[in-house]
């Protein structure tokens, strides 16, 4: 067996014990150390995971190849910039970085130096995404000419105990989420070639309603209603909604329809669900099962990652699938405010699909 490939993790907040859980499975990576900005915090995860905890710069001086972040959105291209400069691969968590200039010059750097990128969300590698890629890769439905997805809920001001951030420049329903909706599209169709849609603030001021800071008011920078209507290089154009308005819905989150048929995918936050089709007017059906990744296994993608760094192959999460989607997710607000249509500036391949278990 190859070398384990050394790991450091910066940033331990909520979604550290999911990425935790994925490579503590993994014989093929090891964590050699966390760090964060809470002392106490990093100490704390340390500890549940048998590690030593770091300073920042103890962790890009260290032993380390490949650094996982998982700091907030705004300290992407900062960390990320760290990263690079120490000679470290990186992995990080969506988006790429706040803007896509700052996901730009990210990539650049890793370019010149010869460094990989990866970045979440790796939903896209879970068997659901895998079943519907399946599906139209087989031409199952025939040629897919249009389609639908939705992510439309009440905003985090009704749950979260510290939404702020989800209002503020880098966040919003398109941002936090609609990047796993854009993944998990491009990863289906390909990579997209022109945007057109509307974006609405549709309440600049939102009281925070539970929690510890029920009551305070917040200024909302981004929009909170976004329609997004994405024109595939393929030719295939879908009409993605992403809200923090909506209260209830019976959307489905994904939808294509083909020369043939209709497919439906599941959430594409989730990595298991729920995939049908029906061929014409004929009923609906499960597609075939038996992937591997159904539960949350959020880190599948940084291990691939890894893998790939010691067989020498592209990985999946790749730099150019993370500034794309980038691309996708500024180019929607920015088209949705002034009406205008946008052409992309960046492509992508498509990732390889994954039948078979990474480990």
């Amino acid at each position: 067996m190859k070398q384990a490939v050394a790991i450091g993790i910066v940033g331990t907040g909520n979604i550290f014990p999911a990425y935790l859980k994925t490579l503590q499975r993994c014989p093929r990576v090891r964590i050699v150390g966390v760090a964060d900005a809470d002392a106490a915090l990093a100490q704390r995860r340390a500890q549940e995971a048998g590690v030593p905890a770091r300073t920042l710069d103890e962790l890009l001086a260290g032993e380390a190849e490949l650094i996982l972040n998982l700091t907030p959105p705004l300290a992407h291209h900062a960390v990320g910039l760290r990263v690079l400069e120490a000679g470290k691969h990186l992995f990080t968590e969506k988006p790429l970085a706040a803007n896509f200039a700052h996901g730009r010059a990210l990539v650049e750097a890793a370019r010149a130096r010869g460094l990989r990128i990866g970045c979440a969300p790796d939903t896209f590698l879970g068997a659901g995404a895998q079943a519907l890629r399946a599906l139209v890769d087989a031409g199952t439905v025939g040629t897919i000419r249009h389609g639908s997805g939705h992510f439309m809920v009440h905003g985090p001001d009704d749950w979260h105990p510290n939404p702020a951030f989800f209002y503020r420049a880098g966040a919003g329903p398109m941002l936090d989420i609609g990047v796993y909706h854009v993944t998990h599209l491009v990863h289906a169709l390909g990579p997209v070639r022109t945007l057109r849609g509307s974006a609405h603030v549709t309440h600049a001021r939102r009281p925070i309603r539970s929690g510890p800071n029920a009551g305070q008011v917040l200024e909302v920078e981004v929009p909170t209603h976004l329609v997004t209507l994405l024109g595939f290089a393929g030719g295939a154009e879908v009409a993605l909604t992403t809200s923090f308005d909506v209260w209830r819905h019976t959307h489905a989150p994904i939808e294509l329809y083909g020369d043939e048929g209709t497919l439906i995918g599941h959430d594409p936050n989730t990595f298991g669900g729920t995939v049908r089709y029906a061929v014409q007017r004929g009923d609906w059906q499960r597609a075939p099962g038996g992937r591997p990744y159904h539960q949350n296994s959020r880190g599948i993608g940084l291990i691939d990652m890894a893998l790939a760094l010691r067989e020498g192959r592209p990985h999946r999460c790749s730099e150019a699938l993370a500034l794309h989607v980038l691309e996708v997710l500024d180019g929607a607000v920015e088209a949705g405010r002034s009406g205008a249509t946008l052409t992309l500036t960046t492509t992508c391949e498509r990732p390889a699909p994954l039948a078979g278990r990474l480990f």
